[in-house]
């Protein structure tokens, strides 16, 4: 199998695996880009302004959030000096935390992602273009070789689950409802 992938690899294939959440997980080919590459095409009302549905919701407002005073004091209890440091909180607040700097495209900007769109649907520098998106979308290419993954329910699980010191019970229906963001079908 690692023979195999060597080859892929080598031709210029690249291999997606998807863990059990359903969250993508990459074999560093693909690198995080940042939420304005996606809103370049994300915008319009008549493709589903999904960009305009992330930018009110909380997950846009994750990182910031780990600075108010309620966080401070969560952290502050957990022995936590700084929660927008600390990679028990930034894990599940911002996009592609603990990842290595070489996963990240000069166009990512950290702080202004929180829970940004490759939280979910994997590092994008492959699948950011509009050809490539396109040929997604007409079934001539498929969406995991080049890092574009949809979430499972399950993802979602991954930071909204107990260990989270605000956790809520999680309500897949409920809180999809919230930030659903579908491309309309023409």
């Amino acid at each position: 199998m690692k023979k195999l992938a060597a080859i892929l690899m080598a031709v210029g294939v690249f291999i997606l695996v998807v863990s059990d959440f359903g969250v993508a997980k990459t074999n560093g080919k693909f690198k995080y880009v940042g939420v304005k590459k996606c809103k370049i095409c994300h915008s319009s009302a008549k493709k589903g302004a999904q960009f305009k549905v992330w930018s009110v919701s909380k997950h846009a407002k994750a990182y910031a959030a780990l600075a108010s005073p309620e966080a401070k004091k969560i952290a502050k209890e957990k022995g936590i000096a700084d929660p927008q440091k600390s990679e028990k909180c930034l894990k599940c607040h911002l996009t592609g935390a603990g990842q290595p700097k070489t996963m990240f495209a000069a166009s990512f900007k950290a702080a202004a992602e929180g829970v940004g769109c490759e939280t979910c649907h994997g590092p994008g520098s492959a699948y950011k273009s509009m050809k490539i998106m396109k040929g997604i979308h007409a079934g001539t290419v498929k969406a995991e070789t080049v890092g574009l993954t949809k979430l499972k329910p399950e993802g979602c699980k991954k930071c909204h689950n107990p260990e989270s010191p605000s956790y809520k019970k999680f309500k897949y229906a409920e809180f999809w409802a919230k930030i659903k963001h579908k491309i309309p079908k023409k």
